[in-house]
């Protein structure tokens, strides 16, 4: 697989294979040493005088003007090499520090570098000892399976340590079959001297820390004297924990969960066994409303029962995989990012995700990223291929500065010292070189983007001339370019990159695609053909990587020997960047992401949420986990009657133990698929791609040729591969809903998989939200559109997965619940109404209250608060993203999540499709401009209609109780507080629908309205200036009073 083979295009339906050259002109590569100004490589030029520019007078350090310029404005306006600060010279614009600093000498702070403590000599030593797992000789046999090989630079992944040479190690071998084995430590053995006194040192420092931690300090015991056997034990260890809540925090927080289902069910009885007699349609809604909310709270509450936290161990992770002076055992990741309109997706942004991956921290030879175009763009295409030639330059800086993030526009616009742990001199140099080159490479891409608005009435057509095969968005063949591969795929120093794949399936008329799921899908076979690696990552076009260490974290339990094998999917939390400070409306979805997620973590694990996450191949192509040994069977002697007579033992059991019985994996389970269905319809009819499905460490033929390659590629991305096979019913990602995410990770928990939340400190992804109110209406009737559409299909929660049983129930409960949310919106809108109409006419949905009665009410609000501030306790999510997210609860549930039932039902009933649009990842030039702008929907008309009727409501409440006196104020009170609580909650949207008020605060303009319009009924009630007379007229009545 050459990256310089060329755009394949082609048919397999049609018998067509093109390959189109020459599209690409080889582009020179900028020399970044520079010729005479040290930091760009231009001229230095002459001041206004005409002499020779210095920058600065202290040691001559040659810049040229607009480098220094540029430097005192931005950056940290001190000299890269001497680090004096620079002065203003003539005919140079002031900056800020140039009054007050003007005659401070700056050399205090030309040595301020931060020490970085080192241990190399303890990492060296960690790598080079020699470990094992003891296992007997038939673990070996057994553990053979198909090598890794992917393009041919990969190896077998094995989590195997070497054996020591130490004299006992073969006894201990033949002696003890699974177990552990600490080889005798000898004094005069082989590497007893091959430390110098330095390094020596080193891991005296290494074993009394290990010692502290395993509470062994000053113990005289021989075993602890060896310091191979340190590494030994840690290489052993698990490569993750779970650690579990606090029971101080989490004990509390579930007395406090079955008091309020308590306090619920009393509250409830009093409700309907004291109805309204007078307002009978109202109490009854009322009752109907809070029944659907306490089932739904059920729904929502009891699956964050056992939440936990996990930790991770990379360097555990090292020790075991890259051993010094082998072969990397780490195993092989495809990467999937998907993008459909570059007009909507910015090419730039989907360049910078690709340049973080190509980026990562993690062996270049053990990662393929893949680009699906589905919009067969020639935008995205050629934007790619300068994202190819740009990572030439890129990826060799970040790794040898170790910066993060790695997404260029994100770490540039970071404001923060970007001088902080850095001790390289060149350091200054290369960044100020680098950032002009991304600058460059911005332009050219906006360049890309503005040439892509008009479309020639020929179409586009290729350097070389050639008509570019995606003119016909929705009727065009397969293509996949190579931009970085084996060949070709060398950065500036002449190190190994990434491969990069370019893959656009082909659309026809008449074909069902599938959007997304078909997308991904797409990918998952064209990955099986050419690398098939054993794990995938998939990513937005918008989420780039912000740790570079991610998959390493995601491969520490993945690769777990002992847990990993019954993962089938790594899921990070979604973080953003863009949000506005106050978050109006829960873009961050932190209450979902920090206390759902982990509860479920400690259930089967969390949901797929559509990015940001690390699957098994194994587990999307549709296999179960591997069982593991069944516990024998109690068994009893014939000396009592009451335990039955004596069974027989199992084959194992007689065997005495001795592994006679493995663990069931693949291996049976693929032998028994061979003798019992045909693999071509389930996976399609592709021979390469079939056998690539057998093999579980991943790795392709080594006899294929890469033309044979992508051949077998164009063909597995053809429009009609997937008819009559289990593609989007039972295999990859599953079709039947726009949110296919909630629906592939359903089947997987199904089949007794089990997933993994992770959440490292640094975020491992970080995407963008659309922070304007219709825009994020919109996002939110997509996913309650997609909940709905499950709820009704044939793999609802409500009702599938039963007949196996490997699906927990309180994961049962999260699933449903995920699906029946956007129903909610129906008893929400009504309870939101039920405040105006009682304020409106004088009723209430409630009866007049006992002392005794009133404590119900009153536990009821405090097991909620209560609840509520436990949660944030263990959780660390803050109270006002707490309030964030329960004010858009309702702001969703009564316009988006009203609408996504409401076209559910359509296209259920009536067969009514209806189409969603993608989310903008554009940004505005300004901070936060897209928060203010003004887009009208029809979302916005029922909390809008809700918002007014209960406005008015309170003003018509005061207005009556003013009226009638002072014995009509007590039943206000209780009227005035539903409505409050609704005009609250909407207060967000209320601010969203009046825009940016550049002087008068959102909050003055409700409550003077407000306020006015109480006061003008007050006057209207007092009426000044008219005299009122008290009493009859004596004068008219006659009577003498």
């Amino acid at each position: 697989m050459e990256a310089s083979a060329g755009l394949v295009a082609g048919s397999h339906n049609r018998n067509e294979l093109v390959v189109i050259h020459g599209h690409e002109e080889p582009k020179p590569l900028k020399n970044l040493s520079g010729q005479v100004c040290e930091i760009c490589g231009d001229e230095i030029g002459l001041t206004v005088d005409g002499e020779l520019f210095v920058a600065c007078n202290e040691c001559g350090f040659p810049v040229c003007r607009p480098c220094y310029e540029y430097e005192r404005r931005e950056g940290s306006q001190l000299c890269p090499q001497c680090k004096t600060r620079y002065k203003r010279l003539k005919g140079s614009p002031r900056v800020e520090g140039d009054d007050d600093e003007e005659d401070i000498d700056d050399i205090e702070h030309e040595f301020n570098i931060d020490e970085q403590k080192t241990n190399t000599s303890i990492a060296e030593a960690m790598l080079h000892g020699k470990m094992r797992y003891g296992r007997g000789p038939e673990d070996d046999d057994n553990a053979q399976y198909p090598p890794v090989i992917a393009g041919g630079r990969s190896r077998p992944v094995s989590g195997e340590i070497p054996i020591s040479s130490h004299a006992y190690g073969e006894q201990m071998m033949g002696a003890s079959l699974h177990k552990r084995v600490h080889p005798y430590p000898s004094i005069d053995g082989p590497g007893s001297g091959r430390w110098d006194d330095k390094k020596e040192m080193g891991w005296k420092e290494r074993m009394d820390e290990w010692k502290m931690q395993q509470g062994n300090l000053g113990h005289d015991n021989d075993d602890f004297a060896d310091p191979d056997m340190a590494i030994v034990d840690e290489a052993r260890q698990p490569l993750s924990r779970k650690v579990p809540i606090a029971s101080s925090k989490i004990n509390p927080y579930r007395m406090v969960i079955v008091t309020r289902l308590v306090v619920l069910a009393f509250f409830l009885r009093y409700r309907i066994l004291n109805p309204v007699h007078d307002a009978l349609g109202l109490w009854l809604t009322s009752i109907i409303c809070e029944i659907w909310f306490a089932f739904s709270w059920i729904l929502d509450q009891f699956p964050k029962w056992f939440p936990i936290d996990r930790e991770t161990y990379l360097d555990r992770l090292s020790l075991r995989y890259e051993r010094e002076g082998e072969p990397n055992m780490l195993a092989p990741v495809d990467i999937f990012v998907s993008t459909v309109d570059p007009m909507k997706e910015p090419p730039l942004v989907t360049a910078n995700t690709v340049l973080s991956i190509l980026a990562m921290d993690y062996p270049v030879d053990k990662i393929s990223c893949y680009i699906s175009d589905d919009g067969a763009s020639m935008c995205t295409f050629e934007a790619l291929s300068e994202t190819a030639e740009f990572a030439r330059k890129w990826v060799p800086f970040c790794k040898k500065f170790a910066i993060e993030p790695r997404a260029p526009e994100m770490y540039f616009s970071e404001k923060v010292d970007y001088l902080k742990d850095k001790v390289q001199p060149t350091f200054v140099k290369e960044r100020r070189a680098m950032k002009r080159e991304y600058e460059e490479f911005k332009v050219r891409i906006n360049a890309m983007v503005a040439k892509a608005t008009k479309v020639p009435p020929g179409g586009w057509i290729m350097q070389d001339g050639t008509p570019w095969p995606g003119n016909n968005t929705k009727d065009h063949p397969g293509m996949i370019q190579v931009f970085l591969g084996q060949s070709g795929g060398l950065d500036v120093e002449g190190h190994e990159l990434p491969r990069l794949v370019y893959v656009s399936r082909e659309k026809r008329p008449g074909f069902q695609h599938h959007k997304k799921a078909g997308a991904m899908n797409a990918l998952v076979r064209v990955s099986g053909v050419l690398t098939n690696a054993p794990f995938m990552l998939n990513l937005d076009c918008d989420h780039y990587i912000n740790n570079s260490k991610a998959v390493r974290e995601a491969m520490c339990f993945l690769m777990d020997p002992q847990v990993g094998k019954k993962v089938c999917y790594v899921q990070f939390p979604q973080r953003f960047d863009g949000i506005d400070r106050n978050d109006r409306y829960a873009n961050r979805n932190t209450v979902f992401f920090d206390i759902n997620m982990k509860g479920l973590d400690g259930i089967q694990g969390p949901v797929y949420v559509g990015t940001g996450c690390v699957f098994r191949r194994q587990a999307l192509y549709g296999y179960e986990p591997p069982k593991g040994r069944k516990r024998p069977k109690m068994v009893s002697c014939d000396c009592c009657p009451c335990f039955g007579s004596r069974k027989k033992l199992p084959k194992y059991s007689q065997n005495g133990g001795n592994g006679a019985a493995d663990i069931q994996g693949f291996d049976d389970e693929k032998e028994l698929l061979k003798s019992q269905m045909n693999f071509e319809k389930k996976f399609g009819q592709s021979p390469i791609f079939v056998t690539s499905t057998l093999m579980i460490e991943g790795g392709v033929p080594p006899s294929s040729s890469p033309a044979a390659l992508l051949k077998e590629a164009i063909h597995v991305i053809s429009c009609g591969y997937e008819d009559k096979t289990e593609w989007g019913t039972e295999l990859g990602w599953i079709y039947g809903s726009i949110t296919e995410d909630i629906l592939t990770g359903f089947k997987m928990h199904c089949r007794g998989w089990r997933s993994i939340y992770c959440m490292p400190k640094r975020p491992a992804f970080k995407g963008s939200a659309p922070i304007n109110l219709s825009d994020r209406l919109n996002q939110v009737l997509r996913w309650a559109l997609g909940s709905v559409e499950i709820f009704f299909s044939h793999h609802s929660p409500v009702w599938y997965g039963y007949k196996e049983g490997k699906l927990k129930w309180l994961e049962r409960f999260a699933y449903v619940n995920t699906t029946v949310y956007p129903f909610t919106s129906l008893p929400l809108l009504a309870y939101c109404t039920l405040p105006a109409i009682c304020l409106l006419t004088g009723k209430f949905i409630m009866p007049e209250i006992s002392t005794f009665a009133s404590l119900f009410f009153i536990a009821l609000f405090l097991s909620i608060f209560i609840t509520g501030i436990l949660e944030l306790r263990w959780s660390g999510v803050s109270i006002e993203e707490w309030w964030r997210n329960e004010q858009f609860w309702v702001i969703g549930g009564v316009s988006a999540h009203l609408f996504a039932v409401i076209q559910g039902l359509l296209k259920i009933l009536a067969g009514i499709d209806t189409n969603f649009t993608v989310t903008s990842k554009a940004s505005d030039d300004e901070d936060f401009g897209e928060l203010y702008a003004f887009k009208w929907t029809t979302l916005l008309i029922p909390p809008t209609t809700i918002l007014i009727i209960n406005l008015v409501g309170v003003v018509a409440g005061i207005s009556d109780a003013i009226n009638n006196g002072y014995q009509s104020w007590g039943p206000l009170f209780g009227k005035l507080f539903f409505a409050f609580w609704v005009i609250v909650h909407l207060y967000p949207f209320l601010k969203g629908l009046m825009g940016r008020q550049n002087r008068t605060p959102t909050i003055v303009v409700i409550w003077s309205v407000l306020l006015a319009s109480i006061f003008s009924l007050l006057w209207v009630r007092i009426d000044p200036f008219i005299l009122k007379t008290k009493g009859p007229d004596t004068k008219q009545c006659g009577i003498n009073c």
